[in-house]
Parts: structure tokens; sequence; C-alpha cells
């Protein structure tokens, strides 16, 4: 069941006069700090309440944010509602925890789009925008990649994986990106979906690999799939998904010039190719000219910027079989699809250059959405995008 985001005395610290039910979840202690940099830029999760809260109540009912489910540790996970049209765009950030210029540009997008402005009003006339920040909590807090759920917790969750090796995508021993995972494991929330939206976990599927689908075995992956099944429901297509992320530091290919942001439109082989035959049961939903044509109106107005680094843009690594993504998953059920890879995680460089990295997703996601409401998107040459220079691990 989803409820109203409401105000609590232990989260925002407001005045113990309000008489609001206290729906929230206690805070999740703040995970020793593991990485020299410093992340003070971004926000927390109950900072992002706080202002899902403010900008919610300046709307005057334009924005709608309702709480989707909850982390493992119980924190709470929302969903952002922004206009009436027929075509339904979900935008999530923070898959992964130490990933977090999305989650700003989102609330920043929500400040504008929630405007009396004559184009803030037109779009929301002609779009559903549903935002999902910051999806994966308990990873934001602890500024790690992985969530906080152990694999004997998944087996209490899931009895029938008793026999079961943990799943490939576990993480219990060593360290990595900084953070250790032997005294805290995890699951990559990002490889746990499957295309089939109603799969239920058996043991057979264990421990998978990262070209077979995922699971739905954690909490996060779970509400994700279950706000896209509602408004598939609701409104027959989700017409757009677009999850931001972050990648390392990379150069466009053939110059010695670092990415500012990658994208892609693949993530699984095309089910109408010999390549994607294993995905042939999702052959008439597949859009990839669709997925292609998003990533070029974002593109192009990354490259109408001139000579600066907001067109430093390459193609985030192709020739994809990752099923288990939310990307692939969610492409192969029918939804145009962008993934936005700004470069630098937290363990990497902390918030250096957040301003210009944030500028550069908001200005992509905002020529989506506008070619999105006004049609324009669907007027672009899909083979346009396969001249967008790919990425380099090393300059020219």
């Amino acid at each position: 069941m989803k409820k109203k985001i409401v105000s609590t005395i232990g989260i925002l610290g407001l005045c113990t006069s309000l008489a609001f039910p206290a729906y929230a979840a206690d805070p999740v202690n703040q995970e020793m700090h593991h990485h020299p940099y410093s992340i003070s830029g971004f926000i927390s999760h109950s900072e992002l309440q706080k202002s899902l809260k403010q900008i919610e109540k300046s709307s005057n009912g334009v924005v709608q944010v309702e709480v989707a489910g909850q982390s493992h540790k119980g924190l709470d996970i929302y969903t952002v509602k922004v206009g009436t049209g027929d075509k339904v765009i979900l935008i999530q950030s923070e898959i992964h925890g130490n990933e977090k210029t999305g989650t700003v540009a989102i609330l920043n997008l929500l400040n504008n789009l929630s405007t009396n402005s004559k184009e803030a009003k037109k779009i929301r006339e002609e779009v559903t925008l549903v935002f999902m920040p910051m999806m994966n909590p308990d990873a934001s807090e602890g500024d790690k990649r992985r969530n906080s759920m152990t694999w004997a917790e998944v087996v209490e969750d899931f009895p029938q994986l008793a026999s079961a090796k943990p799943s490939w995508n576990y993480l219990d021993r060593g360290i990595s990106q900084s953070y250790n995972y032997g005294e805290n494991p995890g699951f990559d929330v990002n490889r746990d979906f499957n295309p089939n939206l109603n799969y239920v976990p058996t043991a057979q599927d264990f421990p998978g690999a990262s070209n077979k689908p995922g699971w739905f075995i954690t909490p996060e992956s779970q509400t994700s799939r279950d706000v896209y099944k509602a408004l598939k429901a609701e409104y027959g297509n989700v017409d757009v998904f677009i999850d931001l992320h972050h990648q390392g530091m990379y150069y466009v290919d053939g110059t010695s010039d670092e990415v500012t942001l990658s994208l892609s439109a693949q993530f699984v082989p095309n089910p109408n190719t010999p390549e994607g035959a294993k995905y042939a049961p999702y052959a008439d939903d597949y859009n990839y000219d669709f997925s292609r044509q998003l990533n070029v109106a974002a593109y192009n107005e990354l490259q109408s910027y001139g000579n600066s680094k907001f067109t430093n843009i390459s193609l985030y690594s192709q020739g994809l079989d990752l099923p288990g993504t939310a990307l692939g998953s969610y492409a192969l059920n029918g939804s145009g699809t962008v993934l936005f890879e700004v470069k630098g995680q937290t363990q990497m460089m902390g918030h250096k250059e957040k301003g210009q990295l944030v500028k550069s997703v908001e200005r992509g996601l905002e020529a989506i959405i506008q070619g999105v409401a006004d049609g324009s998107v669907e007027t672009l040459n899909p083979e346009d995008y396969e001249k967008i220079p790919l990425t380099s691990n090393r300059p020219s």
C-alpha cells in the first residue's frame, strides 16, 4: 500500500505540535566514511524527505509524493508524480548509492516542472512524469554501490532458496570501491531485475550470471518493479524509462577530452535479431529505434552548448546483454530506455564538479522530456545514435 509523505519529528525535526502520523521509518545510522573525499554537497535521505515535502507543499497540488515501499533497513522509497498526460516517463536515481548527481538533478527538475510557467504547464498536459529519487536509500546512506541485505535474510524471505547458492551479484568479502563488504555484505540491486515482471524466485535459477535475468529478491528492485507494473496497468505502457548513474573516468573516443556523460539505448540484444533470439517473447514490445531517438535528443541538446565540457558526450559500452538490469528488463517490456552515466563515483572524486555534472543530467533530461511532450523526439533519425562517439579508456 502507498502512503502520502508526511512529516516526522525524528527525521525532519519539525514542531511537535504538528499532528501527522509517524509513517516514516527510524533514521538509519550513517556508516563510517570510507574514502577521503567529501560528499557534503549531496543530500541524505532525511534531507530528501524534507525537500520533497517542501516541493509538494509549494506546488499546490501539482506534485504528488507517495511512499512506494521501503528499503531493507526500512527507509522509505518515494515516487514523485507530476503531470496528467497520456505519455508516461519513469526516472530513477541512486540505484547505486555512490552515484548521487541524479537525485539532485531530479529535485531541480521538480522545482521547474511545478511552476506556473507556460512551458511547465504544457509539459504537464502532455506527459505524466514519475520520479524515484534515491531508490536504494540504504546504499545512499552508506555511500556505497550495494544495498545492506545478507543472503541469509533473502532466504528468510524466500525459504524455497535454502538449497540455492547465493546470487552472483552478492558480495560478502573484500573491499570494492573503497567499501568493506566483508563487514557489511550486500547485493547490486541493478542486477536483480527480470523481464518477467511476475517472476517468483526458484532455487534452480541461482546463482545466475550477468547475461541472465535477476530474481526480484531485494525490496528495492521489488519496489521499482511494483511502480512500473502499476503504471503499465493504469496507462497501458511506460513509454520512457531513464536510469541515472555514474561511471569511472573515460575519454571521448578519438580525443583527449574526459567524458562528462555517457548515454546508451542498448542493454540486451534486439529480440528481433538472431543474437537476441532468447528474448523472442518480448520482440513485439521492444522498440530500439525509439530508445535511440531518446538518446539522440539528449545528445543533441548537450552538443548545442558549443566548446565546453557539456559537449564531451559518448556512447556507453555497446553490445551488452544485461537482462538483470532495470533498463534491460524494462526495455523488453516496451519502454524506450536511456542510461545516463556521468563521470566519477563518490569514492573517486566526492562532490567535485557536482554543479557541472548535475547540470549535464538536467539538460539531457529536459531535452528528452520536452521531445516526448511535443512529439519532436519521434522526428529524430535513430541512425544518428550510431554517430555518437564511443567511450575510450585512454586519451588519443
